[in-house]
């Protein structure tokens, strides 16, 4: 069965997969950063730091006409947005294009969130290779026209526990989309063509 949800996962994703060069000019709502992890006093991990540095060139480059950064905010002492956010603002992207979604709390919550608070219909989402199909098969199923660019800079510790963990996601991700549980949080609509300073703490 899970070898079944990983075709299908990967099978749906492969045609909306591009370059950063393919992806420049899209003009999407937005590039969407996904969360990983972080260090002490919100040092980015290289996971989570090659992934801001893509999506802050995307932005750049036209992808998207703003920056949404989507992870896991829901403790005091971990904060996976806020070092993300300092990292774009130290690159010149302006506040008011720089959204946060601090209960991007899985890679499916962040899409639903996508959708159904901020409005995004158009998207280019940024993760490394091993997680990008899963991330653009989720939005495209929940209604988004989204496109994804691999940022994979380096090679990664672990890349095989990565690759085994995302077998499994795939498939739990594949039922989540079937049965289309509700996020941990959902909140009010905040406008991804406003400000995004209205979800800054």
């Amino acid at each position: 069965m899970l070898c079944v949800c990983n075709t299908v996962v990967m099978g749906g994703a492969e045609a909306y997969i591009l370059t950063a060069e393919e992806a420049a000019g899209l003009d999407a709502d937005c590039v969407m950063v996904l969360g990983a992890r972080v260090y002490d006093k919100g040092v980015l991990s290289p996971v989570l730091k090659d992934r801001v540095s893509v999506g802050i060139g995307l932005y750049f480059a036209g992808a998207g006409r703003k920056l949404l950064m989507t992870g896991d905010h829901g403790q005091i002492h971990y904060d996976e947005v806020n070092g993300m956010k300092v990292a774009a603002l130290e690159s010149g992207v302006p506040a008011e294009d720089l959204f946060l979604d601090h209960a991007g709390f899985s890679t499916y919550e962040s899409m639903v969130r996508a959708k159904e608070v901020f409005g995004v219909q158009k998207m280019v989402v940024v993760t490394q290779s091993f997680h990008l199909s899963r991330a653009v098969w989720l939005a495209r199923k929940m209604g988004i026209d989204a496109y994804g660019v691999p940022s994979d800079l380096r090679t990664y510790k672990n890349q095989w526990y990565n690759e085994l963990r995302e077998f499994c996601a795939r498939g739990k991700d594949w039922l989540y989309e079937l049965f289309r549980p509700a996020p941990r949080y959902l909140g009010d609509p905040i406008d991804i063509g406003g400000s995004g300073e209205v979800t800054f703490d």
